[in-house]
């Protein structure tokens, strides 16, 4: 008889999303040969991912909206035009050879939606940057006040959504006079009083026509993804993206400003929240991978870089709660796929904490051949390709720095051959000296 999923080990179920991940689905190839690409290609990754040698170093390109510059397309244009995106991504398709694909996604932002929500963490094109500006921007704020720790504690998902959402969104605005769904005990209806507010009615109307422009631009998505596929280049399906605790706090509510002072003001409560957060991160990432089939769960790293904190701070503040939702995703048969943003250098020892092949860590401004030697036993690694190389440099210059860290960091298998950070304006002819150079260079025999 099969085990339950409860009673395999976490080796075992790791080796069972291998194993679903790793199907060719079964749709209309556009040849034999795409449907052989795409076996081997997943094949590829896998074995990196287990620290095993595959056929050559796998690449992965971290394109953001380079195929819309290439293209001659404004970000804001496709923001509000889906029909470019399909059209753009398409001709990146057939242009570029690649291992994995790298949609739209995660690069260009449905404007209609943002302009409806009135979503005040961004500004972009047409919304408080000019119409032809390039990407879209952040804004630091103090979305969640010092002394509502207890609120987000307690009940977070009411603090979400008659607290935070409000102040980041007009359409919730209404939602701040709406009761606690734990108000309901028994009959429902004096829960429901507040939704005869006119203002609480337009927000769920426009919550509808939020969730309409959604379809329309996820079908386009979705269309760009199944035509990769078909093409025999897979889309590395993930259990989604998650943060590190300290980062939700940091970057979503408190404000860099606000999480510094906090842990001189008041560590034990933002300890606290940290671990209340580091559970719904796990809940929710688990519950995603298992929507989606995903075998790994994508982790950008803020601010736990050198320089940003102390080791001290770091083992202290940082580490402890993202440790906890890594292991926990571990015992459940995910892989954490952490992008270290900025320098890991002091931090290398501390993260070479987990049992081999659970973890991929992708490195920006860390020293690979060091990361290669601490951690090239127990992880697998990608980077280093640096985007300045990328965007300024000549393929040559390129594919040398290729050839250097394919040679020391590719020994044993285990590593993937990608850029440092998101590569904003390189030319097209030095992304292609990139897969030449693993197809030169990173054979394994």
């Amino acid at each position: 008889m099969d085990k339950k999923w409860a009673d395999l080990t976490p080796d075992e179920k790791r080796e069972a999303r291998f194993k679903k991940w790793l199907e060719v689905p079964d749709i209309e190839f556009n040849s034999p040969e795409a449907k052989e690409a795409y076996g081997a290609r997943l094949k590829r990754m896998a074995n990196a991912y287990r620290l095993k040698e595959p056929d050559r170093v796998p690449v992965q390109f971290t394109f953001g909206d380079l195929p819309l510059k290439w293209a001659g397309v404004s970000p804001g244009t496709a923001m509000y035009d889906y029909s470019h995106i399909r059209r753009v991504w398409s001709r990146f398709l057939k242009d570029f050879e690649m291992d994995s694909y790298s949609g739209p996604g995660m690069a260009v932002l449905p404007g209609k939606i943002y302009d409806l929500i009135d979503y005040r963490l961004y500004i972009w094109p047409g919304h408080g940057l000019p119409a032809d500006a390039q990407a879209f921007q952040y804004i630091e704020g103090e979305y969640m006040k010092a002394d509502e720790y207890d609120l987000l504690i307690t009940d977070p998902s009411d603090f979400w959504l008659r607290v935070y959402l409000p102040r980041i969104s007009s359409v919730f605005e209404p939602f701040r006079n709406v009761r606690p769904y734990t108000s309901i005990f028994e009959s429902p209806m004096s829960y429901f009083v507040p939704y005869t507010g006119a203002d609480v009615q337009a927000a769920l109307q426009t919550l509808i026509d939020i969730g309409r422009e959604m379809a329309k631009y996820q079908e386009v998505i979705t269309e760009c993804t199944q035509e990769a596929a078909r093409a025999g280049v897979p889309s590395p399906v993930s259990g989604g993206l998650a943060k590190a605790p300290f980062d939700t706090i940091g970057d979503t509510l408190r404000g860099t400003q606000g999480i510094m002072l906090d842990m001189y003001r008041c560590p034990d409560k933002l300890h606290e929240a940290m671990d209340k957060l580091a559970d719904i991160t796990i809940n929710n990432a688990v519950s995603v991978a298992n929507e989606t089939g995903g075998i790994t769960v994508g982790f950008p790293l803020h601010k736990g870089a050198d320089g940003f904190m102390s080791d001290e701070q770091f083992e202290t503040f940082y580490w402890p709660s993202l440790k906890k939702v890594m292991l926990a995703l571990i015992d459940e048969g995910l892989i954490p796929s952490l992008f270290a943003e900025g320098s890991y250098g002091t931090r290398l020892e501390k993260i070479n904490e987990f049992p081999k092949g659970s973890v991929i860590w992708r490195f920006d401004q860390t020293d690979m051949a060091r990361a290669k030697k601490i951690l090239g036993d127990t992880c697998c690694i990608s980077g280093n390709v640096p985007s300045s190389v990328l965007t300024t440099g000549t393929p040559r210059e390129v594919k040398e720095i290729c050839r250097e860290l394919i040679e020391v960091c590719g020994k044993g298998g285990g590593y993937i051959l990608s850029s440092g950070s998101s590569v904003d304006f390189a030319p097209p002819e030095n992304i292609h000296a990139m897969m030449e150079a693993a197809r030169e260079y990173g054979v394994y025999n």
